[in-house]
């Protein structure tokens, strides 16, 4: 029902208005409108309260409102967001009324949510009436048999009331809203022809559609009595996809994020739609003395139908065997037409059994990304080295592990990337087709080397070894926004998200792309799909911090950092508090920053003086950086807090010695 505009605050609001970064204006348009009509509105960000949690303040509003206002448009379709906005309101029962702006496809999932809500299209009525017609039909949700429509200063619905004559007031109400709504249409009308140049040309992110020819392995469940074969199922998933990802014109979703979520409760249809992909395989394990069987069966995930299930009963040394043979099952129950010969066993792997178990043990400890696991994943791999010296993925994984390890501080750079560097030159020796020891390469060779030309060429042989690995996409994508590339690291990563949607790394690296380019909404809305898939990412919370100071919002970056880890948070302090007029606390943070880090982090004081404005201690700084071969180098072109010093001609000066592009 429809309150008193004064007491708004303290009831909340009537309308949830959800909509995409680039359609703001848009979507202030629907506001005004509706709050012109005492019909109380929350957008974000101007309803989220400073310090909060948006998720938790997004899921509140919209489960204390009473209607859902969704723009839909092209790049609604392709947000994360707004379809897990949908999705709630969705799922609250909320009435929910569309304002489509234009005629782009959507997905399954929105057609799903919102196949009983009430549509709007601009492009048939014009901005105006749309408007106006939304005004009115939101205005009739909440109160029927109040609602003086706009325009009509009546109910339509009353046939008694068109004998009426209108008021001078309605009159007067009618005159006001249209100039306002004239004067609406025409800035919006500005400012979609013109926002795309102000903000760089932003693209949607790339969204796969949904073809029949798209699977995801799920990891076989261990259902044996002793619940000891759970990396023999993991390995059984992990195959399939191996294998299944050689097959042209088959997507399938990578092992991190088919296996985001094993152990979750979640309905087939739910994960299928989270990664895309029309069918789902899934299975059990279970194994009885010597012997093991194996089930699978393929589901089709819009309706729930199973295509397909068979069971296999093999000795347990014969699990080789028993993988191929489920995944050419898989591809014939799929009517796949192979192109480029048989199936084969993943480059590099083993025949040795133990080793195969213990590497696969060493994988699942690897991805839960701590220093606890990851140091056991490298005992793990170390281990299956041991009994198979040939095993290249192993050798592989294991640089892979030293780069973690060494990103978190457990290995000296000088340490860990040398290590990295020659683990992963080793798997090449014995495995030179492996995609993964290239991208590790590429990796020492732009973190560590700063050799932009060698980690070049590194990620291009491991594209062409393999064009869709995600972990080749995304140091491409990397590699991209080191020297500035921003339309290409956006494109490639975007890319390799399509592949692995919850690889959280290209996730991350996204959201640096996004923000070295500028676009700090797109760069905010990463970061935060970051932290609901992976809360406790390293530096997910401190770079989020980062994106709201460039937002103009010092004291939500305040807040966010006051959540992230002790070392993300001591290297942004002084810059946040300087920003936030709390001077003094931030040269005391300043004064820690330096005591601690001056020996391995001397970047972090550098942008720390230059955006203060000190130059020649910011210069100074870098120097101290360059000789540390400080990390932070690799997103130096174009990093906002900077901006102070890129007029000084020592600033070109710096790039010119490290072979980067101006910024």
């Amino acid at each position: 029902m429809i309150q008193d505009p004064t007491n708004q605050a303290a009831l909340g609001s009537d309308v949830f208005v959800s909509y995409a970064s680039q359609d703001a204006a848009v979507a202030n348009s629907i506001v005004q409108s509706l709050e012109q009509h005492g019909i109380k509105c929350w957008i974000a960000p101007r309803d989220v309260t400073p310090g909060s949690q948006y998720a938790d303040e997004i899921v509140g509003a919209i489960n204390d409102t009473h209607v859902f206002v969704l723009v839909l448009s092209e790049h609604a379709v392709a947000s994360a967001h707004v379809g897990r906005e949908t999705e709630r309101a969705a799922s609250k029962r909320r009435r929910i009324i569309v304002l489509r702006t234009d005629a782009a496809p959507l997905t399954r999932s929105f057609e799903y949510f919102l196949s009983e809500s009430q549509w709007i299209d601009v492009a048939a009525l014009g901005v105006p009436a749309a408007l106006t017609k939304l005004t009115q039909a939101v205005g009739q949700r909440l109160a029927p048999s109040l609602w003086v429509s706009p325009g009509l200063g009546t109910d339509v619905r009353d046939p008694a009331d068109r004998k009426r004559k209108p008021s001078y007031l309605t009159i007067k109400r009618v005159v006001i809203a249209a100039v306002f709504l004239v004067v609406a249409a025409l800035v919006v009308g500005v400012i979609v022809r013109y926002w795309p140049s102000k903000q760089g040309g932003s693209q949607a992110p790339i969204v796969a559609a949904i073809t029949d020819k798209s699977i995801a392995v799920l990891p076989f469940v261990d259902m044996s009595e002793k619940k000891d074969q759970e990396y023999f199922g993991d390995g059984m998933a992990e195959e399939i996809i191996n294998m299944l990802a050689q097959v042209p014109n088959l997507h399938v979703p990578a092992r991190t994020s088919s296996f985001f979520f094993k152990g979750k409760s979640m309905k087939i249809a739910d994960i299928a739609r989270e990664l895309g992909v029309a069918d789902v395989l899934e299975g059990s394990i279970r194994r009885s003395g010597n012997q093991i069987r194996v089930t699978a069966q393929l589901v089709r995930a819009d309706n729930g139908y199973h295509l397909w299930s068979n069971a296999y009963d093999r000795p347990i040394d014969d699990m080789f065997k028993v993988q191929d043979e489920i995944a050419n099952a898989v591809v014939q129950a799929l009517q796949i037409t192979l192109m480029g010969g048989p199936l084969t066993r993943q480059k590099g792997g083993t025949q040795n059994l133990d080793a195969y178990q213990v590497y696969l043990r060493g994988l699942s400890s690897m991805w839960q990304n701590s220093v606890a696991s990851l140091t056991a994943a490298r005992e793990d791999f170390d281990r299956a080295i041991k009994l198979d010296p040939d095993f290249g993925l192993a050798w592989a994984e294991l640089s892979r592990d030293t780069l973690f390890l060494t990103n978190n501080g457990t290995f000296s750079p000088k340490e860990g990337y040398e290590r990295a560097r020659q683990e992963a030159q080793h798997a090449l020796q014995l495995s030179p087709d492996l995609s993964e020891a290239h991208s590790t390469l590429a990796n020492v060779h732009r973190n560590y080397d700063w050799d932009w030309a060698a980690s070049e060429a590194e990620v291009r042989q491991a594209l062409a070894l393999d064009p869709t690995n995600p972990t080749a996409l995304m140091r491409a994508g990397q590699l991209s926004y080191t020297l500035g590339r921003w339309e290409d690291a956006q494109r490639q990563l975007q890319s390799a998200l399509v592949r692995d949607p919850f690889l959280t790394v290209a996730i991350w690296s996204l959201g640096t792309a996004q923000y070295g380019a500028g676009r700090f909404a797109d760069a905010d809305a990463t970061y935060r799909r970051l932290l609901e898939v992976a809360p406790d990412y390293f530096n997910g919370r401190s770079f989020l911090g980062k994106t709201l100071l460039a937002e103009g919002k010092p004291e939500g970056a305040l807040a966010m950092l006051q959540m992230a880890n002790e070392n993300a948070r001591q290297v942004l302090l002084p810059i946040v508090l300087q920003a936030a007029g709390r001077k003094t606390e931030s040269d005391e943070a300043l004064r820690t920053l330096i005591t601690k880090a001056a020996d391995s982090q001397a970047y972090s004081v550098a942008i720390a003086y230059a955006y203060r404005g000190d130059l020649t201690l910011a210069f100074q700084w870098l120097d101290r950086a360059y000789e540390q071969r400080d990390q932070g180098f690799i997103a130096f072109v174009g990093e906002p807090l900077l901006k102070n010093i890129k007029g000084d001609p020592r600033y070109k000066a710096f790039l010119k010695k490290m072979n980067l592009p101006e910024g």
